[in-house]
């Protein structure tokens, strides 16, 4: 029996499966699926068996033999074995990199590499004798000198020592001490022949004989009685109690969020919108519906009504939200509304928690996964819907290889299990509404508020007016009012800026030097709370100069904005204000997203500041105003997507207001207030504003009129990198057809970053026959030549950003 098997090395020429005789004892066991460990070179790695067969092309002699088995029932189902590989060709990743995003982390190898002395007699060298200290196996990391190292070699070439490689999982199983304690007469018998000077043993004895046959953690146990852990070893070896250690899952903490929405009488269009839906469950005919409905229109609930059909069905849900802080207030209410049958996963999860959750997909023990975008290679058999809520979001692109779109995976997966695919958004991406209006998914549309509330009334405030009056404060005189009002009501805010940090740059105010970042092209940050400049692309952080690099003037000062400095100046304009901050910089602590939204959702604070991660998905009764400090931040980026990412922010987080019984209102301050993108986001309109920007998408030919891939190369050396990007692109324009137009080489937005030089090209096309075999073909001149000159090549086919 023959095994194929794809090892755990990402390189050009190994990106294939190889073939492996599987030993008699593992032929009844083994399965595609199977996680091994093989020999391959000099040392031993992790693979995953992609396939058995009874024959082989290479000689049998020449084979070597699978070295052990890591599971006994498969880790990959024969579909996401399909799936990685269409995900390969998909993303033009290697294999072992599908592969492995279709598992938690904890269950990649972990590679520990050990010395085994052979034979004592011959090891005379006085320092490897130090190191071994009479041991007979140490691991090789101990030895860390040159000279110790050399050693090692010598004395591997002439067979006195072994360098054995152990592959472990990163994470193991939690296991918990169980305490089961005997019955009464065996107790009372132990209790007599005690030594009268055992009075601690004496007594836990006696505690015992009043719980006998029962089971206690043995942490619940010493609590309880009372006695120290010594105490209870000796007990246990006269054979009063049993201990045995239990599998155990690490529960992530359950976000006990306030107003968990009841489920309430569904308006018109909701029952209309879940009537196509629930055909689809029982039709058993893939189908993907676009749920387009302005914000606090109900899309939740109808969600929640579609997975109770299908888990009715006795079939599995998976649930995919972009962002970490909108799990905590998702996961309550389908907790709310599933119990037990929910499992979560996110990147806030330890590696512990995501590989518990994972298991417990895997074993069935759950029915609804919620999380975000990894959760869409969840281990289910059986799944009957697929939702993404917020559909149009850049998160549910993965940015590093393999650089997969989670609704295409979604879309993918639906085929195979023949379900339906739910993508809901206020603010569809236009690619998705495009292919609804042609029929190639299902439109489906919500128009009114699901309790008929009015939406906010949007008011956009011109700030250049606001310079005119004299105001240099970040809130216009309005806002302020309104805020004022709110805090006086007790009644919440949300303040929008989509920026962290003190301020978004430092500037001499003599000469107009700016403080950049020594690797890259950008201008460092100002975060008051470090007294420090960070770089927000590579890490690096200094100390803010005194004085201006340049020209020595004393008059270099913080200009722009961020979340820091609005909190510092609410506090100020706003002395009774309580204030979350919600960033970056505030929710890098895990379980931080959780604690600071249950304290805004328990009315702790009056005002929620933050960058994007609040403007989508949160429902609170009790937020009646939202600010968006700047709407420009988004607007005048350099990408096409620019003016569609700015309409979606402001129409999503404008949402956030008057969803329950109060009115809402918002406030959008900007320098270019007359910007359709702005104009149309104050009324909600969808239609006009998909109208005015497709005409703007098709007039300049970008998607969803053609498609575009990015090429991406980066160097230490900017020669080099240019020279590079040049034949890449010539490379291109040999190989694809004059219909495919390829803009560049040219440098990136950023066209430095950890000192390294960027550059990229786009092709822009309609259909190129040619596209994928041409880019495998770039690849592989990457990978095998230029990739030793020290280049990074990446390709990204349909990239969120450019």
């Amino acid at each position: 029996m023959i095994a194929k098997v794809i090892v755990d090395v990402a390189a050009y020429p190994i990106d294939r499966p190889f073939d492996y005789i599987v030993p008699v004892a593992m032929e009844s066991i083994i399965e595609p699926g199977i996680r091994v460990k093989v020999p391959f070179g000099n040392r031993k790695v992790l693979g995953y068996v992609t396939g058995i067969k009874n024959e082989t092309d290479i000689a049998i002699d020449k084979l070597k033999s699978i070295d052990e088995l890591i599971d006994l029932d498969p880790v990959i189902s024969s579909e996401l074995l399909d799936l990685s590989r269409w995900l390969a060709v998909q993303t033009l990743s290697y294999e072992i990199d599908a592969l492995q995003v279709m598992l938690p982390a904890a269950m990649r190898a972990k590679y520990e590499k050990y010395i085994d002395v052979v034979d004592q007699e011959k090891v005379v060298d006085e320092e490897f004798l130090n190191l071994l200290k009479g041991r007979k196996r140490v691991p090789l990391k101990e030895a860390d000198t040159a000279s110790l190292l050399k050693v090692i070699k010598n004395y591997t070439s002439e067979k006195i020592i072994t360098v054995d490689t152990i592959v472990r999982q990163q994470t193991a199983i939690k296991k918990v001490r169980m305490i089961r304690i005997e019955e009464a007469p065996k107790l009372h018998v132990i209790l007599e022949s005690l030594h009268s000077n055992a009075k601690k043993q004496f007594e836990l004895i006696q505690w015992m004989i009043q719980r006998e046959g029962q089971t206690f953690t043995s942490k619940s146990l010493l609590e309880q009685s009372g006695i120290s852990p010594a105490t209870l070893k000796s007990v246990i070896e006269r054979g009063a109690a049993f201990e045995e250690y239990v599998e155990s899952y690490r529960e992530p903490e359950a976000p006990g969020m306030k107003d968990v929405a009841i489920p309430v009488d569904l308006t018109e269009e909701q029952v209309v919108a879940l009537g196509h839906i629930s055909s689809s469950v029982k039709s058993g005919v893939a189908e993907t519906f676009l749920l387009h409905g302005v914000t606090g229109s109900g899309k939740t609930e109808i969600y929640l009504r579609a997975i109770k059909e299908v888990l009715e069905k006795g079939q599995e849900a998976i649930v995919l939200v972009p962002e970490i802080a909108l799990t905590p207030q998702m996961t309550s209410r389908f907790k709310a509304r599933f119990g037990p049958l929910v499992a979560v996963m996110h990147s806030a999860l330890s590696a512990g928690e995501k590989y518990d959750e994972w298991r417990k997909i895997q074993r069935g023990e759950v029915k609804v996964v919620v999380g975000a975008r990894s959760a869409i290679f969840a281990p289910f058999k059986n799944v009957g819907i697929i939702i993404l809520d917020e559909e149009h979001e850049a998160t549910y692109k993965q940015e590093d290889t393999p650089r997969y779109h989670a609704r295409d995976v979604a879309i993918k997966r639906a085929e195979y299990y023949g379900c339906p695919v739910i993508l809901g958004s206020a603010t569809p991406s236009l690619e998705s509404y495009a292919r609804a209006s042609k029929g190639v998914y299902t439109l489906l549309t919500l128009m009114n508020r699901a309790r008929n509330q009015a939406l906010p009334a949007v008011e956009i405030v011109d700030m250049r007016e606001e310079l005119r009056l004299g105001n240099r404060s970040m809130f216009s005189l309005d806002l302020a009012e309104a805020i004022r009002k709110r805090i006086d009501s007790g009644e919440q805010i949300i303040l929008f800026l989509n920026r962290r940090g003190f301020s978004a740059f430092v500037l001499c105010r003599d000469c107009g030097t700016v403080v950049e970042c020594p690797n890259c092209d950008i201008s460092l940050t100002y975060h008051r709370a470090s007294e420090r400049l960070k770089c927000h692309y590579c890490g690096h952080e200094e100390i803010v100069p005194l004085k201006c690099p340049e020209c020595t003037s004393e008059h270099i000062r913080f200009f722009g904005t961020g979340t820091q400095k609005v909190e510092e100046e609410i506090t100020k304009l706003f002395p009774t204000a309580r204030v979350l901050r919600m960033d970056v910089d505030t929710t890098r602590q895990k379980g931080a997203h959780e604690r600071l939204l249950r304290q805004f959702s328990e009315g702790k604070a009056d005002i929620l500041l933050g960058t994007q991660m609040i403007a989508k998905g949160l429902d609170f009764p009790n937020i009646t105003l939202v600010g968006v400090l700047a709407a420009d931040t988004t607007l005048h980026l350099s990408d096409f997507r620019a003016a569609e990412k700015t309409f979606q922010l402001m129409t999503q987080v404008s949402g956030r207001a008057g969803r329950h019984e109060l009115p809402g209102e918002v406030f959008i301050q900007t320098y270019t207030p007359e910007h359709y993108a702005i104009q149309l986001a104050k009324e909600q309109h969808y239609e006009p504003f998909y109208k005015h920007e497709m005409a703007a998408r098709r007039q300049f030919g970008y998607p969803p009129f053609y498609f575009v891939t990015l090429v991406q190369f980066s160097h230490e050396d900017l020669l080099k990198v240019a020279d590079f990007a040049e034949k890449g692109t010539r490379f291109l324009k040999d190989n694809l057809s004059i219909d495919t137009q390829i803009i560049g080489p040219t440098a990136a937005a950023v066209s430095r970053v950890n000192n390294r030089y960027r550059y990229q090209c786009l092709l822009k096309y309609k259909k190129e026959p040619m596209l994928t075999e041409t880019l495998q073909q770039l690849i592989k001149l990457y990978r095998t030549k230029w990739i030793k000159s020290g280049l990074i090549m990446t390709v990204e086919v349909e990239p969120m950003s450019i």
